[in-house]
């Protein structure tokens, strides 16, 4: 026999029940934005694109992608750690983000303003010239430095860029005097090179991959710790002599800080199973980019290391804000 008490427990138990399954972050008739800080076309564009189109067919959810480009990403990035922390307001970024609040004036910090969901993607970063340059290896381009202080250039986006501090570094270590040439974006000095205006150039996988299979570029080293599948033939930084060289250039995702623990592990889920979808890895790898999936605390652990060594290396570089 069910006792009066008994009864009131129950509904008292189902009512929660129907609050849990909808309340504040119910899926059901939701909207969620992807802000991204750089114009449309740009990897991160494309990324946040194809998530957005999984994410939303698999979940049943509608997700929208809006671009705010200006100051280097800065103005879009302000938006989102800005913006309420309730998981429908995420930002789509380059690990760049972490390097540009520390070279200029930012209403943020690019580590406590935001809570971590996941490190979705990564592009080697290439080492190319043209591919009528007579540079077969990267210590020919040293040497022609050598013997020419200052003339050889190398193209990158910048200043303030990964590229440009992996330039300053192997140019300090092998004591050569070359240019460095910032350029808004990786495409225009990849540009730069297949044009023969700038020696070399520094780019991501995804930006240089057709040019290299046209054999108009040509790779001389990456950026990675270990060789890189596509390019199982060149040689990485660290074994061109420059020892536990690495150049980061990663895509991910994340969120105002204070998004509730459970919205991020929803999130966290949604955008892991994403990626573990086989048209989205063969999407990727057309465009030169390879799913990682690091996500939560671990992504973290990463976004802090990167932004200490980012400013050790700025300091190193004696580069001020700008």
């Amino acid at each position: 026999m069910i006792t009066f008490r008994r009864l009131a427990v129950s509904c008292f138990a189902i009512m929660l029940l129907a609050l849990s399954g909808h309340g504040a972050w119910s899926q059901s008739g939701r909207t969620i934005r992807i802000i991204v800080p750089v114009p449309p076309g740009a990897s991160t564009d494309f990324i946040a694109r194809l998530m957005a189109e999984q994410i939303g067919r698999m979940q049943n959810i509608t997700i929208v992608v809006e671009n705010r480009p200006g100051a280097s990403g800065m103005i879009g990035t302000e938006q989102v750690s800005r913006a309420a922390p309730d998981g429908n307001t995420l930002l789509m970024t380059a690990n760049t983000y972490l390097l540009d609040a520390q070279t200029r004036k930012a209403n943020y910090h690019p580590v406590t303003a935001f809570d971590p969901v996941c490190m979705l993607v990564e592009s080697p970063a290439v080492f190319v010239v043209n591919g009528a340059s007579p540079y077969r290896k990267f210590s020919d381009v040293l040497d022609a430095a050598r013997a020419k202080p200052g003339e050889l250039t190398m193209a990158a986006v910048g200043p303030g860029s990964t590229f440009q501090f992996a330039f300053l570094n192997f140019t300090k270590t092998a004591k050569v005097q070359m240019t460095f040439v910032p350029y808004p974006g990786s495409a225009p000095a990849v540009t730069a090179v297949l044009g023969n205006h700038v020696t070399s150039a520094f780019s991501g996988y995804a930006v240089v991959s057709e040019h290299l299979k046209a054999d108009k570029l040509r790779a001389l080293a990456v950026g990675t710790l270990k060789r890189v599948e596509p390019l199982p033939d060149v040689p990485t930084l660290d074994e061109s002599g420059f020892k536990g060289t690495e150049v980061e250039n990663w895509f991910g995702i994340v969120a105002p800080i204070g998004t509730p623990k459970e919205t991020l592990s929803q999130l966290n889920g949604w955008f892991s199973e994403a990626l573990r979808a086989p048209e989205v890895k063969a999407k990727l790898a057309l465009q030169g980019l390879y799913a990682v999936g690091t996500c939560g605390a671990d992504f973290g652990a990463q976004i802090r290391k990167s932004y200490d060594e980012y400013g050790r290396m700025i300091s190193e570089a004696g580069l001020k804000k700008e």
